[in-house]
């Protein structure tokens, strides 16, 4: 029964902390002692006309609150909460809720359709709440009237919101079929209601994904195109903005099904970019730059196959459309918009343009090359600087995609130009000719190329101006370090690089110093740049430059401890020394894992090591997630470096290890802690035994913790082989909690069905971190002498596991090479006691024999290893 809570949730609102931390205090001790009674109260008040708008509101948003979060975990245990209360209860509220639809405050209407939403989200695939779709169909047939178009208006956006959440599985054909009728009912030109017009092509482009069946059938197909097609000529822009997200969400669902219909398409397409709105004309835009991922993506698919075909047609819209989306296309690119920077979160008709060039190029190839050509030929030397940009622009959009041999003649020309052009008046063009620059280094210098652009006489100069920008404004030098950063990343494989680099390393080193310490270089994210530049400068240095980049890090030092020290600082200014404080941490792990190569360097490094450590245990006392993560990185590098020795710092590092491991919330976190965990067990080995109870306790318990994201668990798997590879037999203390686990995870893999991409992937990597804490254990118990009768118990479910593996084929490289290996492994520890196991694996059988002939090599190599091992094994 509903209880009145009209003043607690205007006090909540109160100006008065007293008053509104009195009556948030009350809300929350209500919800957690009474949720039937809460929830029902919260959709009474939301129903009712007679109630103060922002009690409603409030209402509606505690109650949205109630049954939805944004973390998975959370989610889950709020739809079981909600199961779990009265059905009879959950009734009542649900018809709160739909006479809420009725109301005639929008915003109390919208929040119930969320609410609708939500609930239906939790009931519908227990096959619960079955005559909803029914019920909310029922309202489209209201009377004409004012009060009739809101009812309907708010029936959409329920129906909208319901097919953005659900899975296309959860209704049945008829439902979909229903719910399509009134929606494009409600789209018709004839529907006098803007707002029932603007909702329906909402709830249409929401609902694309279930018209499967719908697109199959021409009469279908036919009728809802024509309908979306009416609503793009809309005199509404909301209306056909919407209508153009529809076509947009058509092109990615079935592209297959356009070919009649492109014609028309280009026409209405291409009179939006001409003269719409630019809302509108950005989204008819986006419906080119989605045909050309559609058509990139089925391209891509048909090289990956031995015969060339695709299991999807390609239709080359793009090919066909050239002549004439392409200058259209080009003209947009004069639209510039006076503050624009292509990096910053700005979007305009001009970004969208050059995007959409750019997936052209890749597309189509060498064909775009004389559509573009004479549009930067005519407009790179023009006065008004918006015509220089647009060219630049242009030339930069089609680096990749086009052969180099294509293109080389034309960049080779264009070079000198643009080099020159970074003294060009406009910011506008120099930030563009550097982001072209950058854009010629990343795909027309490189080893692999055989008509490299840059040369070793043309590398001073190149180099020479880009340090000059480094100095321009943040815009122009944030682009140049990009240039930088590839120009640099071309030579990173080649023996030449030594040779050019080792004159100019110190000016380059000292200017993107420099940049990163600018008063300014918060802006257009430069210091990140700089910074990401700075480290590919270190990591394409040899011994030849060590001794200069060592003298990087009393610098990176300095500048750590400084910022370490700051004091009295706004949140603004907080966050941006997290970040800076985040960069040096990886600006200095990069420097660490090169100059750890070195033997030149290694010493001079190991002297400063315990400051280094000091200073990056002081980064972590911060508490800062945004830069645990680059301080964990650092310490993973310098426990490397230390070795063994590094145990003198566990001590202190121990209580922020278990902290990152724990942080089950920012899981990114969690993870790296993870992986630094086995950093510290590769470089301590079984010195790190005392710090193992605690380490093991957290991981296990990860394991268990619902909240955790699932990508966190291999990494656990996977850590559990380091620890057992590093303290060997002793490891025999967790093996009665981690074996369970193993087998618990690999039976969940036998077991699932994973069809999509995310899932395959995962699939994977739980394959991957299982395989090698199997590796890990397996190696450590090697040199044990009660080996053979702590694991044989194990080996049967092992080699159960490495069958279906076998079985289902859906593993990438890394897992074939790590099942093969576990194989190897395990008979060459547990020996002939594994033999009449091992004389009936098909996978040692079958599989082993097919990756002999495997053209990776190291899977090659591996199952080379294996077979002898196990041959020797079952031989006896």
């Amino acid at each position: 029964m509903a209880v009145e809570v009209t003043e607690i949730l205007l006090n909540a609102q109160s100006i008065d902390g007293t008053v509104r931390n009195l009556a948030e205090d009350t809300i929350r001790k209500f919800q957690e002692n009474h949720l039937p009674t809460f929830l029902i109260s919260l959709s009474a008040e939301l129903a009712n006309d007679r109630k103060p708008t922002e009690s409603r509101m409030l209402a509606g948003l505690v109650l949205k609150n109630a049954l939805d979060a944004r973390e998975p975990s959370k989610k889950a245990e709020l739809a079981k909460r909600w199961i779990s209360i009265d059905e009879g209860v959950r009734k009542q509220i649900k018809e709160f809720l739909l006479l809420t639809l009725f109301s005639h405050i929008s915003d109390a209407r919208s929040t119930s359709s969320q609410v609708i939403s939500r609930i239906a989200c939790i009931e519908l695939p227990l096959s619960q709440w079955q005559d909803l779709v029914r019920v909310l169909l029922l309202n489209m047939g209201e009377s004409q009237g004012e009060s009739s178009d809101r009812v309907r208006q708010a029936t959409l956006e329920t129906l909208g919101y319901l097919c953005e959440e659900i899975s296309a599985n959860v209704l049945s054909q008829d439902q979909v079929n229903s719910i399509l009728t009134a929606v494009v009912q409600g789209m018709n030109a004839t529907e006098r209601s803007d707002d029932v017009r603007l909702y329906a092509t909402r709830a249409l482009n929401n609902a694309i994904m279930f018209a499967e069946s719908n697109f199959n059938n021409d009469t279908e197909r036919e009728y809802i195109l024509k309908v979306v097609c009416e609503a793009t000529v809309s005199s509404n822009t909301k209306i056909r903005l919407a209508a153009f997200e529809c076509l947009v969400s058509i092109a990615s669902a079935y592209y297959s099904k356009l070919v009649s219909y492109m014609k028309d398409l280009f026409i209405i397409t291409a009179k939006a970019i001409k003269e719409d709105d630019e809302p509108v004309a950005l989204q008819a835009i986006e419906f080119w730059s989605t045909i050309c991922d559609e058509e990139i993506d089925i391209l891509e698919e048909s090289e990956a196959y031995v015969n060339g075909v695709s299991n999807t047609p390609c239709f080359y819209f793009i090919k066909q459309a050239l002549p004439v989306l392409v200058p259209m296309l080009l003209e947009t690119l004069l639209k510039q918009e006076d503050g624009q920077d292509q990096d910053e979160g700005a979007w305009n008709i001009s970004m969208a343009g050059g995007t959409c060039l750019g997936l052209i190029a890749r597309a189509v190839g060498d064909e775009i090359v004389p559509f573009v050509v004479p549009f930067v030929e005519e407009n790179i030397t023009k006065p008004e600087w918006r015509r220089r940009e647009a060219a630049t622009y242009a030339f930069g959009s089609i680096l990749e995609g086009p052969s180099p041999d294509k293109l080389s003649s034309f960049v080779d020309v264009a070079l000198n130009f643009l080099l020159h052009a970074m003294k060009d008046e406009s910011n506008h063009v120099k930030s563009t000719t550097a982001w072209t620059l950058g854009r010629i280094f990343e795909f027309m210098h490189d080893s692999h190329i055989k008509i490299s652009i840059v040369n070793e006489s043309k590398f001073p100069h190149i180099l020479s101006v880009l340090i000059e920008s480094l100095r321009d404004v943040p815009t122009v030098a944030e682009k140049s370090c990009g240039a930088l950063y590839h120009l640099v990343h071309g030579y990173q494989k080649e023996k030449v690089a030594s040779s050019v680099l080792i004159p100019l390393f110190p000016d380059v080193m000292h200017a993107l110093l420099i940049a990163a310490q600018r008063s300014d270089a918060g802006e257009s994210k430069l210091r990140v740049s700089a910074c990401e530049t700075l480290n590919e400068v270190v990591r394409c240095s040899s011994e030849e430059t060590a001794s200069i980049v060592i003298q990087l890090v009393p610098v990176l030092m300095s500048q750590l401890d400084g910022s370490l020290n700051m004091q009295d600082l706004s949140s603004e200014e907080r966050e941006a020394r997290y970040e800076l404080q985040g960069l040096l941490c990886g600006c200095l792990q990069v420097v660490i894992q090169k100059l750890t190569c070195f033997s030149s360097t290694k010493c001079g490094l190991l002297h400063c090591s315990d400051q280094l450590m000091s200073l990056f245990i002081r980064v972590l006392a911060c508490r800062s997630s945004a830069v645990h993560e680059e301080a964990m990185l650092a310490i993973g590098a310098l426990a490397y470096l230390v070795g063994e020795n590094f145990i003198k710092h566990m001590q202190d590092l121990s209580s922020y290890l278990e902290m990152g491991l724990r942080n089950y919330d920012e899981h990114e976190v969690c993870a790296v802690t993870i992986g630094v965990t086995g950093d510290l067990c590769r470089a301590l080995d079984d010195k790190i035994l005392p710090f193992c109870d605690s380490i093991m306790t957290v991981l296990l318990q990860n394991l268990s913790c619902d909240q955790l994201h699932r990508s966190v668990k291999p990494l656990i798997f996977s850590c559990f082989g380091d620890i057992a590879l590093a303290i060997g037999e002793n490891f025999n203390r967790y093996l009665v909690c981690t074996m369970p686990m193993l087998r618990s995870a690999a039976e969940f893999i036998m077991q699932s069905r994973f069809e999509d991409d995310e899932g395959i992937e995962f699939a994977n990597q739980l394959r991957s971190g299982i395989l090698e804490a199997y590796s890990g254990i397996f190696q450590g118990f090697k040199s044990s002498s009660s080996k053979t009768q702590i694991l044989m118990p194990y080996a049967g479910h092992i080699l159960e596991f490495l069958e279906s593996i076998y079985q289902e084929r859906e593993m990438d490289d890394t897992v074939t090479k790590a099942a093969i290996g576990v194989l190897g492994d395990l008979a060459d520890t547990l020996g002939v006691s594994a033999a009449p196991l091992l004389r009936q694996s098909v996978f040692y059988r079958d599989f082993v024999d097919e990756c002999l002939s495997s053209d990776d090599y190291m899977i090659k190599e591996t199952a080379e290893w294996a077979q002898l091992t196990v041959r020797r094994v079952v031989s006896g």
